[in-house]
């Protein structure tokens, strides 16, 4: 387990870039906005940075089968597993408006569009605007 006050954004950030292009599973402990914590495994389909600078994590939570999001910022510790993706992520669609930047995403259910060299030169470039 891996925990973020430990590293970098910049580290976690390639992790889970990496889980999300070998479609591996994450196990997350997160802060909810009521303070309360929680644990889940997701699987990542797409990271962006919102309007308001928010650094967006959308996943299919294992449990639920439902697409969720997470802010980077309240995620405590997590952990990659080696397993591969269960659930069907939703449709790809046309950025939402909250959405300035993608840093990494999924096409297709199977494939990543974009190399793991390409989404962390797009993380920089990020953080330097």
């Amino acid at each position: 387990m891996r925990h973020t006050n430990r590293e970098t954004t910049t580290q976690t950030l390639t992790r889970l870039i990496t889980a999300l292009d070998k479609q591996q599973p994450v196990t997350i402990t997160y802060l909810k906005a009521d303070d309360s914590v929680t644990v889940r495994t997701i699987e990542i389909y797409d990271i962006v940075v919102s309007a308001a600078g928010d650094i967006l994590l959308k996943a299919m939570d294992r449990e639920t089968g439902e697409a969720r999001t997470f802010r980077l910022d309240r995620l405590v510790s997590y952990t990659v597993h080696r397993t591969a993706y269960v659930i069907s992520r939703p449709a790809a669609d046309d950025k939402p408006a909250h959405t300035i930047y993608t840093l990494a995403t999924t096409i297709a259910p199977n494939a990543a569009h974009m190399t793991t060299t390409t989404r962390i030169n797009n993380l920089e470039a990020a953080f330097a605007a």
